[in-house]
Formats: structure tokens, C-alpha cells, sequence
């Protein structure tokens, strides 16, 4: 070998710090001579920075100043679509200057690997010099716009090669899988033949960067994990496999990859945000329990299997990308229905239990989510359960501003009280009768001055009254069947819905009765006499309490058992202004009726709105009430039966009837395992393929996807021990009562 031929071989390591360093696209993008990787030299530092022109340089991450990506339907646009390549361009250049830190890091890493990494690298510099031609058509050279250092910041960090392909192979160019095409199809529909050819080109070579990166992660990750598994662990924050897919998912271009079914249909279903602050979601289910009884209370084993069943149904009441905490992760098959049918899926963080868990393991298990900025916390219920199990992210929380101590008080703990619920009412109802400016709000006298005579409202005496002891008990019974009703009902003030209720029809307190009584007060209890009243119809109101005040959600018929336990909801088009036809059809007059119900509802909104913020108050709202008939016949509503501070199945259909189409009928119910036996059924997953057959999920894709009719199960058939959730569409009344 002469010395001419000598002198032109350059070492990987020397290439590799020339396309890191370099301040001109000239230098970076340049084509090397003959490579030898001899003398690989010592691992590099990871600079703060590549060396980049001046109007190249990474703006400071969090000013602002990024660019905003161009929607498809400004790309006829020259400098629109110049934009959109220009990001891409800028992406490609990022990864270049990655790889060429890989070579400079990992020196000691097999050849076979670097040289295939130096391969990639010029497959990137060819891909940023066409992206730059294809800017010019456009009058767009690299450097026109701000650019983001997202990609470095995200992957430069890297200890290991294996970072590196989990990081960029199988992250962002995984992701350029889904991207390219969605664009590539996008540039051809608006004419730009040359920028969709280019494009096309990308997905190709995406494919073999992927399957690359693949075949390395498989020889470095710990043979005894799956492929998905060790991605999900490899992956640092805020990296996550969120980041490795784009609009919708290329299954094709990921199997030609080689990735495995599994691992893709695992993809399909993860969620974490890409930015946007999440909120946290729990079901904490027995927040009355624990307000009524403190640690000493006990779920019984139906009711903590219902809560196991029921504990992802916070999914339908938040946004993409929110968290929601439950014992397991659902399954990938059942979450990929569930997206099928349009919804979006929250981040899932398995592991927690909010009675179980001591304090010292909620803190370890919820670290990595203390770490991260978050958005609200949303439990089910604010208690002195979720107050405990949320209190390691109060730190966190950046989305509101809330003293951590006012989350959960006693004054909230009282509107649990179907006590609180009842004298609120009776001093509403006194107050409206009275007019008596100084106990209603000046909001509720505007809305019920014009009010007309109330004749369809139920009577002060036919509110509940609170007792606290057994003398107090029967003089509320004598004093309500001395006005004619002789049916009552006591309830305890606390307790779980519809467990917690003795009813008095027979004409004397018998033994058993007192013995209930003597229980309850023996526990320090307070009950609630009301007399029984013939309900026909019970619906409830769904509200959120914001800083801005008390906001209208929707409302939503109501369906219970005997017990008065719940068995269903349904909810009307235009559900979120109106009361149920089917409630408003009940009365004489019902077109009438209906606007009075609405301007009366208002005046209690205004007054709850007061005593909410007293006690500083903030979330979800839910007022249950119901039609009953009187002596005479007429139906009369009793307008509050329970004021209900958390979230409540109502809200959960309210939230469902965002996904179906418009005018459409909805209804949420649960079908427990009596249900089940007696519709001919061993179990939930045999249930669940009939419910398919039967009401076959229809969807309407413009304007956007909606459910349009059909049946879906929102919980796992297949893990559901005692109870199945399920939501029904139809163009007319779903169900029955």
C-alpha cells in the first residue's frame, strides 16, 4: 500500500467527530473516503451539544420558540409543506449527529455494530441532503425555522449501545414508520409527486434501520424478557414507547421489520403523554366507608371484587394520555377493542391499591409517577383513602393550585352525609316557599321569581330528617305517620348505596327494627327518617365543581333494584341541557313542566354552588333524585334524595355519550352474576361474544368517529369475577326499565 493510499484512509473515530462537531452542513453532510476502525480511541464525554451553524442551534428547551407543525390541510402551501420538510429535515440531521456519538462513545462496542451504525449514518445524511432539496422547491432552506433538540436531549444520555437502538431505532425511527406513510400520502393528495417519492424512500429505509436496531436490542436484552418487556424497561423518562408510533400504526412495515405480533399489539394499546401534563385517576370505591367507619372498615369480598372489576372504568372519564391507577393493567386484547370502538386510552399504572398498600410501599410504587410534572388528581371519591394514597404526588401536581390540606377537610366529608343532603334540601324547599331573601342567594331568587305555583314539588314533610338516637327516631316516626305516611324508610347517613336501609311498613317498630336502630346509634350513626314514597322514575344530575364555579354536565335517567341499589343509567340526545322526555313525560303538562324543572334546578345549583365553595370544594357532583306519585295520583318530584361529592355511574355515561353520534340513545348498566345465570350463561366471556352478535358495534367515521349503535363491554370479560359494565347505543330508547 503506497503512501498516497495511506493518507486518504481516515479512522471511524476521526469521520464520526468531524459530523459532531462540525458548524457547516457541508462538513456534516460530507460523503467520507476509505474508513478503518483501527484505533477506535477512548469514549467519548456526551457534549452538551452538536456543533451546528448558528441558525441551526438548539433554542433553549422551554422557551417557546418551536415551531408549530403544519396541518395537512395547509400542506398546498408552498412554505406550509417547506415547514413539514423542514422538521423532517432537521430530524434526519439529529439523528446523523446521534450516531455519529454512538461511534465516539461506545468504542468498544463489536465491529459488526459499528459498522452498521456507520452505514445508517450516511443513509441519514443522504435523507437530510434530499429533504434540503426538497425544502428549496418550497423556498425553504435548513435553518429557516427554529429547531427543536428533543431527539438529542431524549437519546445523548445513552450507557449503553442498547439505549441507543431502544432510543432511536426502535423509538423515533419506529415511529417514522407510521409517519412517513401519513405524510407521504398527504404530499401526493395535494400534488407534490416529488416530496411523496421521497417520503416513500424514508419508509423503505425506516424498515431496515428498525430491523437493525431490532437484532441488537434482541443479542443485549436479558434472553428470559419478551421483546415488549425489556423495550418498556430499557426506555428512560421522559422516553416511553408512546413516542415509537404516529397516528395510526403500520402493521406491516413493522412485521417487514421483524417485530413480533405481540410486541405490536401491545404497542397499539400503550398510552403515555408526549407532553401534555396528565391528570391521575383512581376508583377508590369505598371513600363513604372509610369517612364512616375510618381504617377499622372492611369491604366485604363481593364488594372488593366489584371495586377490582370496576377499577378501569376511570378510563372513560379522562383524556388521552392521562393516568389511571389500578392493581392490574387490562388486557391488550380488551384495550384494543375499546380503541377500535374510538376511545382514547389513559396510561396505566398497575400495582396500586388504595386500602391495601402501607404508606412506605404506595411511596416506592408511585416514584417514577412523583417524578413526573402532573396535571389534576382525580380520584373517584376524595377520602381519607385516596387522600392517603394520592399524598406522595401532591408535590407534583402543577395543573392546580390547592392547598394539599384542603383536598380532602371535614366540611367535605360532610356532604357525604344524606343528612347534609336532606337539610339542604329542607331549608331550600322552606326558603323557596317563604321567599326568603335572606337564606337563598341572589342567583336562585332571580330563577325563581317567576315560579309559579308548586304544585309538582314535593313538601317540606316529605324530606328526610336526621336522628341520633332512639328517642329522636320514634318521635320522626310518629310525627311522619301522624301526616298520613305510613310506609317509611330509614337510611344510615353513611354507608354504601343501598346496603345501609331498614324499611318500616309494618304498623308497629318491631324488635329486629330496634335492634337495626340500636346498632346504628350504638356506632355513633346518625340515620335519616323519610317517609316511602311510590317512585315511578329516578334520574340524577351530573355537575363539575370548577374555579369558575358550578358547571352542568348532563343528566341522565336512573334505574335501581329493589334495594335501591343501581342497575342502570340512560341518557337521551341532548341529554346535557335536558331532563330525561321520560321523566318530563310524567307530569301534566310536560312542555310546561319541563322549562319550570330546568329554571328550579337552576336555583339549586346556585345554592349548592355556596356551600361548595364554603367548604372549598372542587370535582364532580352528582344529585340523584326521582318522580313519585302521591295519594291522588299526580307525579311529584322529590328534586334531591342524595347529594353525591364524587363521581358517580351517572357522569360515566355522560363522559360514554361523547363518543356516540349525534342523537343518539344511551345506557350504561351492570350485569352481575345473577344476571348472568339467569339470561343462560356460565360466565362473563360467553356473555360478552353474545352481547357482540346480537348488538354488533356500527360506527360513523365522519366527521370524526363516532359510535353510531351497538353494545360494548367496558370492563374484561375475561377477568370479570362478579360484575360486567357494559354500553349500548341505539337510534331509540335503549333497554328498558
Amino acid at each position: 500500500m503506497g503512501e498516497g493510499e495511506v493518507a486518504a484512509r481516515m479512522e471511524l473515530c476521526e469521520f464520526a467527530e468531524s459530523v459532531l462537531f462540525a458548524t457547516t452542513l457541508e462538513e456534516k453532510l460530507r460523503a467520507p473516503g476509505e474508513l478503518t476502525d483501527e484505533h477506535p480511541g477512548p469514549a467519548f464525554v456526551t457534549p452538551a451539544a452538536p456543533g451546528r451553524p448558528e441558525n441551526l442551534i438548539f433554542k433553549p428547551h422551554g422557551t417557546g420558540d418551536k415551531s408549530e407543525f403544519p396541518g395537512l390541510h395547509l400542506l398546498e402551501q408552498d412554505r406550509e409543506r417547506g415547514k413539514l420538510l423542514h422538521f423532517f429535515g432537521n430530524h434526519e440531521l439529529l439523528a446523523t449527529e446521534l450516531m455519529a456519538l454512538v461511534l465516539l462513545k461506545f468504542p468498544a462496542a463489536p465491529a459488526a455494530f459499528r459498522q452498521g451504525v456507520l452505514k445508517t449514518l450516511q443513509d441519514e445524511q443522504e435523507h437530510t441532503r434530499l429533504y434540503m432539496e426538497r425544502m428549496k422547491t418550497c423556498g425553504i432552506e435548513l435553518g429557516d425555522f427554529p429547531v427543536s433538540g428533543y431527539f438529542w436531549r431524549c437519546v445523548a444520555p445513552m450507557d449503553h449501545p442498547i439505549d441507543y437502538v431502544a432510543g432511536l431505532c426502535l423509538t423515533f425511527e419506529q415511529a417514522n414508520l407510521d409517519f412517513a406513510g401519513h405524510y407521504g400520502r398527504a404530499l401526493d393528495t395535494v400534488g407534490d409527486a416529488g416530496s411523496a417519492k421521497l417520503m416513500e424512500k424514508i419508509y423503505r429505509d425506516e424498515i431496515g434501520h428498525v430491523a437493525y436496531g431490532l437484532k441488537w436490542f434482541r443479542r443485549w436484552k436479558n434472553p428470559g424478557e419478551s421483546d415488549w418487556d425489556a423495550f418498556c424497561r430499557t426506555l428512560k423518562f421522559p422516553l416511553s414507547p408512546q413516542r415509537a408510533k404516529g397516528f395510526s400504526l403500520n402493521v406491516a412495515g413493522r412485521k417487514a421489520a421483524g417485530l413480533d405480533v405481540d410486541f405490536i399489539s401491545r404497542l397499539n394499546v400503550y398510552s403515555q403523554s408526549k407532553g401534555r401534563t396528565p391528570s391521575v385517576f383512581v376508583f377508590n370505591a369505598f371513600a363513604e366507608g372509610r369517612i364512616a367507619e375510618g381504617k377499622k372498615y372492611n369491604p366485604t369480598k363481593p364488594q372488593a371484587q366489584l371495586a377490582r372489576d370496576l377499577e378501569n372504568l376511570p378510563q372513560f372519564l379522562c383524556r388521552q394520555d392521562d393516568i389511571v391507577l389500578v392493581t392490574q393493567k387490562p388486557s391488550v386484547e380488551f384495550l384494543s377493542g375499546i380503541k377500535q370502538a374510538g376511545f382514547p386510552l389513559p396510561e396505566f399504572v398497575a400495582g396500586v391499591q388504595a386500602l391495601a398498600c402501607p404508606s412506605d410501599t404506595l411511596k416506592r410504587e408511585l416514584q417514577p409517577l412523583a417524578a413526573r410534572k402532573l396535571g389534576r388528581l382525580r380520584p373517584w371519591a376524595w377520602g381519607p383513602d385516596s387522600f392517603e394514597l394520592l399524598k406522595p404526588l401532591f408535590a407534583s401536581v402543577k395543573g392546580e393550585q390547592r392547598a394539599d390540606e384542603k383536598r380532602f377537610n371535614p366540611g367535605i366529608a360532610e356532604l357525604y352525609s344524606k343528612a347534609w343532603s336532606a337539610e339542604f334540601l329542607q331549608k331550600f324547599i322552606s326558603c323557596r316557599r317563604r321567599g326568603d331573601e335572606s337564606q337563598i342567594s341572589k342567583t336562585s331568587q332571580r330563577l325563581l321569581a317567576s315560579s309559579p305555583a308548586d304544585d309538582w314539588l314535593c313538601t317540606e314533610n316529605e324530606v328526610g330528617v336526621a336522628v341520633h338516637s332512639l328517642d329522636e327516631a320514634r318521635a320522626a316516626i310518629s310525627k311522619i305517620r301522624s301526616r298520613g305516611h305510613h310506609k317509611i324508610v330509614l337510611k344510615a347517613a353513611l354507608g354504601v348505596a343501598g346496603s345501609n336501609a331498614l324499611r318500616l311498613f309494618e304498623p308497629e317498630i318491631l324488635p329486629p327494627h330496634l335492634r337495626w336502630m340500636e346498632n346504628a346509634f350504638a356506632q355513633n350513626r346518625a340515620l335519616v327518617a323519610e317517609p316511602w314514597l311510590e317512585r315511578v322514575l329516578d334520574f340524577s344530575v351530573q355537575l363539575e365543581m370548577t374555579a369558575t364555579g358550578l358547571k352542568l354536565c348532563g343528566y341522565t335517567g336512573l334505574l335501581n333494584d329493589a334495594r335501591g341499589q343501581f342497575v342502570a343509567n340512560f341518557a337521551e340526545p341532548h341529554h346535557h341541557k335536558r331532563i330525561p322526555a321520560r321523566v318530563v313525560s310524567l307530569f301534566r303538562e310536560p312542555q310546561d313542566i319541563s322549562s319550570r324543572l330546568l329554571k328550579f334546578y337552576g336555583g339549586i345549583f346556585a345554592a349548592l354552588e355556596a356551600e361548595l365553595r364554603r367548604v372549598d370544594f372542587s370535582g364532580p357532583i352528582g344529585i340523584d333524585a326521582f318522580v313519585y306519585l302521591d295519594a291522588h295520583g299526580a307525579a311529584k318530584l322529590k328534586p334531591i334524595v342524595e347529594i353525591n361529592p364524587r363521581y358517580t355511574m351517572g357522569r360515566v355515561l355522560v363522559e360514554l355519550m361523547r363518543q356516540a353520534s349525534q342523537n343518539s340513545f344511551g345506557q350504561f348498566r351492570l350485569v352481575n352474576a345473577a344476571q348472568l345465570r339467569a339470561e343462560g350463561f356460565d360466565n362473563f366471556s360467553d356473555y360478552a361474544l353474545s352481547l357482540a352478535k346480537k348488538f354488533p358495534l356500527q360506527i360513523e367515521t365522519r366527521p370524526v368517529p363516532r359510535l353510531r349503535e351497538g353494545a360494548l363491554c367496558l370492563n374484561d370479560p375475561a377477568t370479570a369475577q362478579v360484575c360486567l359494565t357494559v354500553f349500548q347505543v341505539g337510534r331509540t330508547a335503549v333497554g328498558g326499565r
